[in-house]
């Protein structure tokens, strides 16, 4: 059989579909990106190309409320991806190299389910579960509902590195006398690296642009960036609003990059 037949380019409509799908993906991201470099108060008319308004997210009468909301955003995804990512690193160890064991697969279906599961219910879920607990919420009921989420996220290219590194490495080390510790700090985990970098990466971005289950578990005064942000759009899209969610977008695009770098770069070793 010919390869070419597998190729979807020779499919009538696959150009005009492909390009209408990312029309409708990144044109919103393009004309946010573009008018916030509008000098004009105005989101309807261009008077030229300006600084103000990222100027004015970090001098103008509203840079205290989302200086704030960034720093708890930055740390939350900081801390959370950590976590997450150290999480994710011992589940993918006692998954793919503790052997075969009866609740082997109900553990990777666990792990995997609330990429599964719709954000919303995930959302309502963890507060139903704070308030019957009577957990107060506030930033530590983001930070562990943030956790629980990045988890399956970090797990995913962390799995994925340790799938493509043979046991007879950690068994050569163990032949020569290496404690399976040993084995695993000195050999499968430098292995391990790249995999991990992309899982901390994907878990941070995850975290710091979560909106549905931020809002749900967040306490009253308590912001971060994308409930900030949300909360000024509901008073009236502003250039400042633009500006805010273009440097947002610029980090998010950023991470994802590296992530994608680290993981390309480790397979073409």
């Amino acid at each position: 059989m010919s390869a070419s037949r597998y190729d979807l380019r020779v499919y009538p409509g696959f150009r005009a579909i492909t390009i209408l799908c990312l029309v409708i993906l990144y044109a919103p991201l393009l004309v946010v990106t573009i008018y916030s470099f509008n000098a004009s108060p105005s989101i309807t008319n261009w008077e030229g190309v300006s600084l103000r308004w990222y100027a004015d997210v970090f001098t103008g009468p509203e840079s205290g409320k989302f200086k704030l909301a960034a720093r708890n955003s930055f740390v939350i995804a900081i801390i959370a991806a950590s976590v997450a990512t150290c999480i994710a690193t011992l589940s993918a160890t006692a998954i793919l190299r503790a052997g075969k064991y009866k609740l082997r697969m109900l553990s990777f279906g666990l792990i995997s389910l609330p990429l599964m599961v719709p954000e919303i219910v995930t959302a309502v879920a963890t507060l139903i579960f704070f308030n019957a607990i009577g957990f107060d919420r506030g930033l530590l009921t983001i930070l562990l509902a943030h956790i629980a989420f990045c988890i399956p996220f970090a797990y995913l290219p962390i799995a994925a590195r340790m799938q493509g590194i043979e046991a007879t490495y950690e068994q050569a080390a163990m032949d020569l006398y290496a404690t399976r510790r040993q084995a695993f700090t000195r050999i499968l985990l430098p292995l391990m690296a790249p995999g991990i970098v992309s899982g901390f990466l994907l878990a941070f971005i995850v975290s710091l642009d979560d909106f549905i289950i931020t809002n749900f578990v967040k306490g009253a005064g308590i912001e971060t960036l994308p409930t900030a942000i949300f909360g000024a759009v509901k008073q009236g899209i502003k250039p400042n609003i633009m500006a805010i969610s273009t440097m947002l977008l610029g980090v998010s695009v950023v991470m994802v990059t590296l992530s994608w770098l680290i993981s390309r770069k480790d397979k073409t070793k």
